[in-house]
Parts: structure tokens; sequence; C-alpha cells
């Protein structure tokens, strides 16, 4: 039988693993390539590999490699093949392109050319112009442009050979099927399952590792619950040599499954993902082979009714916080998830499956071996394990060894810097206790980078804590930034006595304009806080700001002691923080202007939250420095705290505080009533009042006075001026 021409896809760090499993199933001449494996082979191991790979995404029958410099170039040499050869008739047509050069640089305008040179050369042999089908086509043919040449492919398996044909249903973030075989493979899991050892995954989701373990624990072809296959639809398609590979597979399967009397567990906290992993094993056919049960991590034990287990594999694949905000949390699951396996896996093999290999540290457990490998695009690595022996302790599956609660407060497993940074924030924390009794305020900073290798802020709202992590400089190495952090996050839970997920995590970069207020997140959970006589709003999660700048607590306080009777401006209000204050101190009138309709409303939800309905209270919506030039209403006190810069598309010109201050001190005065007061403030560090301001007024620089005792150590963080005509 003559061999053909075989190219494999695979995910990127597969090639090694799909090149041993193509020779294995009788694949000859097997080559690595990057992201794939050529080889050649028999039509029939051509099907053995399209039924039985694990590992591969789409096998391709190589026809033709031909120049292809430009895109005339590519239409002549695709019509060197034969196409009446494997188009059926009145068949339909789907063409995959991948590959630029410097005159074919459209990958989308590429395939319809390779398509307008197959569906010509039919029309011309046959009469009959073929149509495309992109989701199921009786050809679908591969063309990857690579160094000025096109190699044409027919691609036999149709579909990616990852979709086994079970999984409909996905939880928040499913491995794909060949990652998850990879994953089984590279912790050995094929010996141990010829073996009878058992299987569990704590960390279940929607049932792929499990699916993908039983079926080869009983010996089951992976596409064997496919319903499709390219080559179905081929012209030269040997329809009875496929049923004799099909009838071999299927009697493997038949004998597989007779013989396998292992366990095979999974266990999830989510009810979602086991809604889904149910309805996938059901699809596979698994029902009575995969066991799958609502339990959290902390009640991670072997399952006692299935007797005395043989020591196993567990194998998972748990979250590594893709978004900065998860860390908190998936520190304490994975040291949870280390605690679980030392208590009651002795002996036991485990490979986890990360993309934050640092979050692995937290299990207290020691790899033996590593495997880079990729999720999608996302760099991530493999982890094996092997759990000392030397523990008989068995835990009882209803109770958890340790709780959540004292995991927290075990420092035990703290670093050396962990315990460093631990005690300064208790210090700083002891020094504050006075001020903060006599502050009656519930949101202050407890830590500010007061260690260099630490470089965080972290905030108190009540009982929960917002963390910015500054980013470290291009000299400080990622990695060792990133275990700082994670230390950070691991200690802050005991020294504050609170719920790893009360922990709010943000990186703070240089912003430029508005981009502070931006929108991060979309939790869209409003906490109300306290600071002195009023009840605030502030978002932990949407953006890098809260809604409550805790610098300015002392202005804020100053403005509500001041503004009894008066008629109160507050001009870039953000959430009116500062108005709360003003009509809580017994103001007559406020208005606050902000361009951002976001914040005016977030400001009036936090004025109705003290009590301040009616409609001496004003918002209005307006570029502030056109609305001040214009306005012609007089107030007793203004307060005005302009961004250090801005370019928003909605205001008429860009703002820059250092250069446009003097004029805005101007507009104010002018609606400034006899005997009222200014409070100009900003965050620019090297701002200087303009000399001409400070010849025409009475500025009283009040910087000093305004930046609070919980931020003592950053006094330049503001300047703030109170500002009234000379007398």
């Amino acid at each position: 039988m003559a061999l053909l021409d075989l190219f494999l896809t695979c995910p990127k760090s597969l090639e090694g693993l799909l090149a041993q499993e193509c020779a294995q199933l009788g694949a000859e001449s097997v080559r690595g390539k990057v992201a794939g494996v050529e080889c050649q082979a028999t039509l029939e191991v051509a099907y053995r590999l399209c039924l039985w790979s694990r590992l591969a995404n789409r096998v391709l029958l190589r026809l033709y490699v031909g120049p292809a410099d430009t895109a005339d170039e590519m239409y002549d040499t695709v019509q060197w093949v034969n196409w009446q050869d494997h188009m059926q008739e009145m068949g339909t047509l789907a063409v995959d392109f991948s590959g630029t050069n410097r005159e074919i640089r459209n990958t989308h305008f590429a395939a319809q050319r390779v398509k307008d040179a197959i569906v010509d050369q039919l029309k011309e042999k046959t009469g009959y112009r073929h149509s495309v089908d992109k989701e199921r086509p009786s050809m679908r043919v591969n063309a990857r442009l690579n160094r000025g040449e096109v190699v044409l492919s027919l691609d036999l398996s149709g579909s990616s050979l990852h979709q086994r044909g079970y999984r409909l249903d996905g939880a928040m973030a499913p491995l794909k099927e060949n990652l998850a075989a990879a994953i089984l493979i590279r912790s050995g899991w094929p010996e141990l399952a010829k073996e009878g050892k058992p299987l569990i995954d704590p960390m279940c989701g929607s049932g792929t590792l499990l699916i993908e373990a039983a079926l080869m624990a009983m010996d089951q072809a992976s596409g064997l619950n496919r319903s499709h296959f390219g080559f179905f639809t081929w012209k030269q398609h040997d329809f009875d040599l496929w049923r004799e590979v099909e009838h071999e597979a299927e009697a493997r399967a038949s004998i597989g499954r007779k013989r396998w009397d292992g366990l095979i567990y999974g266990y999830d906290a989510s009810g979602k993902a086991l809604v889904a992993a149910q309805k996938n094993i059901r699809r596979a056919g698994l029902d009575k082979i995969v066991n799958v049960t609502k339990k959290e991590l902390a009640y991670f034990v072997q399952p006692t009714h299935a007797g005395n287990l043989d020591a196993g594999l567990v194998a998972t694949n748990p979250p590594y916080g893709e978004r900065i905000s998860d860390m908190p949390s998936l520190i304490h699951l994975y040291r949870h998830l280390g605690d679980r396996l030392k208590e009651s896996f002795p002996g036991w093999q485990v490979s986890v499956f990360t993309g934050n290999t640092d979050l692995c540290h937290k299990m207290g457990l020691r790899s033996h071996k590593q495997y880079n490998m990729f999720n999608g695009a996302l760099p991530c690595k493999l982890l094996l394990f092997a759990v000392a022996a030397d523990s008989d302790q068995r835990v009882r599956p209803d109770k958890p060894t340790q709780s959540t609660e004292e995991l927290i407060m075990d420092e035990s497993a703290w670093s050396d810097g962990g315990r460093m940074f631990a005690n300064r924030v208790r210090k700083n924390l002891k020094n504050l206790k006075k001020w903060l009794k006599k502050e009656k305020t519930e949101c202050y900073r407890a830590y500010d980078s007061d260690i260099p290798e630490y470089a965080v802020a972290v905030d108190v709202y009540g009982d929960h804590l917002y963390v910015q992590e500054y980013a470290p400089p291009k000299t400080i190495d990622p990695a060792k930034a990133e275990r700082r952090l994670l230390d950070v996050i691991q200690v802050l839970p005991a020294v504050f006595n609170i719920n790893p997920s009360n922990i709010h995590l943000k990186q703070r970069k240089r912003q430029a304009g508005r981009a502070q207020y931006e929108k991060m997140d979309k939790k869209r959970e409003m906490l109300t806080v306290t600071e002195g006589p009023c009840k605030l709003l502030v978002n932990l999660d949407d953006y890098l700001d809260t809604g409550l700048f805790l610098d300015h607590r002392p202005v804020r306080t100053y403005i509500g002691e001041q503004s009894k009777d008066l008629r109160v401006l507050n001009l870039f209000c953000y959430t009116a923080t500062a108005t709360v204050h003003a009509a809580v101190g017994g103001a007559r009138s406020t208005v606050s202007v902000d361009l951002s309709n976001t914040y005016l409303e977030w400001g009036k939800k936090n004025m109705r939250l003290n009590g301040f309905y009616g409609e001496e209270h004003e918002f209005i919506q307006a570029d502030c420095t056109q609305w001040l030039q214009e306005n012609m209403r007089l107030f007793d006190l203004i307060f005005m705290d302009p961004p250090t810069f801005s370019n928003s598309k909605r205001m008429k010109d860009v703002l820059d505080v250092q250069r446009d201050h003097a004029r805005m001190i101007r507009h104010a005065m002018r609606v400034l009533a006899p005997g009222g007061a200014l409070v100009f403030s900003n965050n620019l560090r090297s701002f200087k009042m303009d000399e001409s301001i400070l010849d025409e007024f009475d500025v009283q620089d009040i910087s000093k006075e305004s930046v609070p005792v919980d931020f003592a150590r950053n006094p330049k963080i503001h300047h703030c001026f109170e500002i009234r005509y000379f007398d």
C-alpha cells in the first residue's frame, strides 16, 4: 500500500509526545516540527491516527508544494493539483489559510484566492461551480504559506480532533481535550491505569481530565464518539478499510470496559461546574465509570466508602489567577490543597497544571519534574509531585483537618520576607490605634511601601483590604516581585483577621489623564463605609480608584466643618464625597460638577445614603473649566480638586494643572462671594503655585495640615491651599 505524506498539528510543546504517539500507531519517518509532526503512513494508519490520536488537532494529507511569491503565482500552483481526484461530485469546499509574505498579507484574501483556483479548475472540468461550506464541507483544504512556497493539504480530520464529541458543556475555563490527555500522559497515568490505580481530581470543573483518564484506562479510542471525520466525504475514502479500523477500536473499547474496575473520582465546589461535568460524562457513555460529587477543597480526602485505596494519582488543573484580583483567595486555595494532599494522600502521585508556578510553591510540596506547556497562548507548567508515604494519618471525609480560618492564622509557612512585612504592618497598626479611635473612620492606609522590597499600598475599608501593587522597576526580577506579592497576600488575612476573599488586589501603574477612573472589572459591588459622620459608597473591584481618596480625608472634614449655612460648590467632584461632608455639615445648598455621568450618579447615591434628596443639592454634568467660565452664581465655599492632566474627548481643551491652575483659580474667585474661601488641591508632586496668584490673592498653603497621619510617610501626596480675597 502506498505511503501518504502527513502532517499532524498539535498545541505547542506537545510535539515530542505526538511523535511518540504517531510511531506507536504505525506511522513511519516520524519527525517533530513546530506545533506538529511530519510522518508517512498507509491509508489504514492515517485512519488510525484520526481515530486514536489523543494529542493531535488535525491530520493533514500533503498534496503538493509549490512557489507562491505572489497571489497569481499561488493561484497557478494550486492548479497543479488535480482536485477532481479529491472532490465529490457537487460537493462543497472550505479553505483554511495560514502565513503571509511581502506580497500576500491578508489570509482571508489568500484563502479566497486558493478557493477560486480550485473552483475554477473543477468548473472547467465538470461544468459545475462548487460552493463554500465553512461548517462541514465535503473537502476541507489547508494551505500554509512558508518562505515563498505554499503547502497544499487535504484535512482528513474535518473539525479539530480535540473535539471528541462528548463536551458540549464547559466550566469557566475548560481544558481542551488533547491538552488534558497530554497532562495525563506526562503524569504517568497510562501506566498507573494498567495497574488499576485510582485517579482523583479535587477541582474537576467540567470533567475533561476525568473523561480523558477514563478513555485511556479503558483503551477506548479518543475519536470513537465523533460523528464525523473529514475523510468521510473524501472521494478516495475506503469505506471498508475504515470500518475494519473502527470495528477493531470498538472491540478494544468493549474489552477495556469489562476489564477496568478502577476508580475515577472528581470533586468540585461549584454546582454549575458539576452539572456540566455530569452531562459531559453521560455523553461520553462513562456515567458508570466516572463519579463526580460536590465537595469543598477543605473536605478533600480519599473516598472511604470505596475501601482502602492503593496509592494512585491526583491530577488537577486549579485556577491560577488570570486576573490579578483573583490572587488573594488562590494563595489559600493552593495552601489548602497542599495540606490536604500531605495529610490524606501519603504515597500518591500528584500532577498540577498551572499558569502560575509561584502559587504552587504555597502547596509546601517539592516537584520532582516540571514540563513547560501551553494552554492556548498562555505559558503554563505541569508540575509532578510525590507525596511522602511516612504519614499514616487518615481524615474523616466529613471533617477537614484544618479549617480555612486555622490556615489563615498559621504563620509557620510564611517566608522570612513575609514575616518582615507582617511585622511592619502590625507595627503601623499599633501606632495608628489611638489616632483611629479619635478619628472615627474605618477607612485608612495601613502600609505604603514602608519596606522597598514590598512595594504595595494597603488600604483598609472596614473589614475589606484594598491592596495596590506598584509596578516594579525594570531592574527588579519580575519573578521575585511576584513572589513578594504572594507573600503580601498570604500574610494579610492573618494580620487583619479577615477572609482572603475580602482582599481586593490591583496593580497601579503611572496613569495619564482619566485612566485612573476607567473601568477595570464589572462586579458592580458597592460597599458602604463610614468616614466621621458620613456614610459613603466605595467600589473595590471595578476601577483603579475606589471612589474615595483617603489622603483627602482632612480636607473633606474641614469642608464639612466650614459649610454650615453656606452655598458650596464642588468642582471636579468625582463621587461627591466632599459634597456629602458639606451637606452633613449643614450647607444651605450644594452644586457638584463633573464631566463623568457615572461618577455623578455615584455621587447622587452617596447623598441619598445620607438622607439628602432635595433640589438644593444639584449635580451638573459638564466640563468644569468651561462651566466655571460661564457660571454667574455666587458661592461661599468652593472646593476644586482637578486632575493632574486630562485630555478627555468630551472636553473642549486639554487640562494641565500646572499650566492652567492660575486661570482656573481666577475663574473660581470670580464667583466666590465676599468673605468666602476657595480650597484648591491637586496631586502633582512637583506643583508650584503661580506667583501672580500669590500676589493677587491671600493664599495659605495648608498642605501640611491636610495630609492625614496615615499618609505621614508621604507628605507630598497632594498640595492644598486656602485662597481668599485680601481684606
